[in-house]
């Protein structure tokens, strides 16, 4: 696998060796002793899946500790822009995000550290999604912010007025409104 670094230390974007032939393709889609070498020594313990129609956008989602989360993401069928954004206060690059375009023809993964709310826009007419976590969903723990906050600014590659949320995606506050973020100097791997 290749690892591509991004603009923000601990989000990166996953490219696995792609084999092709007459009969298709095949390619290692996780194997824990090279992500532990290569990314970060982890330890998955969830494998999610979603399905979506286009213009569905969920997030910005993330788990307050102690049950804080990486996740590490990938499309199987369609695509998505997939959102990363730092959390965590007082770090460097607080308030920033990373946003890739994760398709079924790319085979992109981002690897995506605890301290970071996630989300993804659905592209594609339907998009199968799949996410691996480091720790338990915990509905305790549930924390968000909103999708569309100007100070974030992301755009998220599909019209407004086209965009789908969850009756709770709704609701969310602000990143400057945010409370139980994470902190920059805090250990979230312990």
């Amino acid at each position: 696998m290749n690892i591509i670094k991004t603009t923000i230390d601990g989000v990166v974007i996953i490219e696995p060796r792609l084999f092709k032939d007459s009969r298709g393709y095949f390619f290692e889609s996780f194997s824990q002793k090279d992500f532990n070498a290569q990314v970060q020594t982890i330890n998955f313990v969830q494998d999610n899946e979603s399905k979506s129609c286009y213009g569905v956008l969920r997030g910005l989602h993330f788990q307050k500790p102690p049950y804080a989360q990486s996740k590490l993401v990938r499309v199987i069928k369609g695509s998505v822009l997939d959102v990363a954004v730092d959390i965590r206060k007082g770090s460097p690059t607080f308030g920033q995000h990373v946003a890739v375009e994760l398709t079924e023809e790319n085979h992109l993964q981002l690897f995506i550290p605890r301290g970071f709310a996630h989300g993804f826009s659905v592209l594609s007419p339907e998009v199968i999604f799949q996410y691996k976590c480091d720790n338990f969903y915990a509905p305790q723990s549930e924390g968000a912010i909103a999708w569309n906050d100007p100070d974030l600014n992301i755009n998220w590659g599909i019209p407004s007025d086209k965009v789908i949320l969850s009756e709770k995606d709704q609701h969310h506050p602000l990143l400057k409104d945010a409370s139980d973020l994470f902190n920059y100097n805090d250990n979230l791997y312990e």
